[in-house]
């Protein structure tokens, strides 16, 4: 009996540590493309953004007179060539779109090692984009894993708007929802969406699909009841990855985008 406890505790604390050392293979889905891969798209600019210890690429519409920039920061999974469909919507809005694709991401290079690391990365993004839209409307935009990193560089920056589509109040919370035998203390990436919540001044909007399994929309009411100035609108029948079919999601986003 004493040898099998041994084997037992053994394994859970491989197991513990394989999930701590190793836990970006759970979180992070990347969809690398070819360096010499062509987006092709007409009025949209690749970027490098020089980061330490990897190259980033980000893609730009660049508008004649826009209203202000869109800075987008996209999901867990895939890359621009999926993520960055929506440009006629946003020429229509009259705001240029700037989106990032995270390490290992597409074109991107390195790998994502820390929480400190990615935000750093989305930062030295910002930093890089920002002289150009001086005196002009800045959103922040974030689906998914990116609303963490929406939310804190929202935080920094106090945008004229935050828009948060299927955000989460921390990986914490959804490792318990999803992993409940995972002790959360191995996390290493809290991502506390509420925490820098509570500090954007300006209108947050909130986004969910009321049929979301993965991140269930009460994390979005409960997000709402910590901000300052959130609006939150419920998809009705949309769930976490099909948001982008119901017509109310464009409309909604349109009519914020209007308002500022």
């Amino acid at each position: 009996m004493g040898t099998l406890v041994v084997i037992a505790v053994t394994c859970l604390l491989g197991l513990a540590a394989l999930v701590y050392l190793r836990q970006e293979a759970l979180l992070f889905f990347p969809d690398p493309l070819p360096a010499d891969y062509a987006f092709g798209l007409p009025d949209v600019e690749e970027v490098r953004i020089e980061v330490d210890g990897a190259t980033l690429c980000a893609l730009h519409l660049k508008l004649p007179h826009p209203k202000g920039v869109v800075f987008f920061l996209h999901g867990n999974a895939g890359n621009l060539a999926s993520w960055f469909v929506n440009a006629p919507f946003y020429r229509q809005a009259n705001f240029d779109l700037f989106m990032l694709d995270y390490r290992a991401y597409g074109k991107s290079t390195g790998r994502i090692q820390s929480e400190a690391q990615l935000r750093g990365d989305v930062a030295a993004a910002w930093q890089q984009l920002a002289p150009r839209y001086r005196g002009l409307r800045t959103v922040v935009f974030g689906r998914s894993l990116g609303t963490a990193l929406a939310a804190g560089l929202a935080a920094q920056i106090q945008p004229d708007l935050t828009i948060l589509v299927s955000p989460y109040w921390s990986m914490t919370e959804l490792a318990r929802l999803h992993y409940p035998l995972l002790p959360t203390a191995l996390l290493r990436y809290r991502l506390q969406t509420f925490q820098d919540l509570t500090r954007i001044q300006g209108p947050v909007l909130l986004i969910h699909g009321d049929l979301d399994a993965l991140i269930p929309v009460d994390q979005s009411v409960r997000l709402q009841a910590v901000a300052r100035n959130a609006q939150l609108v419920r998809i009705q029948g949309a769930a976490h990855n099909d948001l982008q079919d119901f017509g109310q999601y464009l409309q909604t986003i349109a009519e914020a985008l209007a308002r500022i």
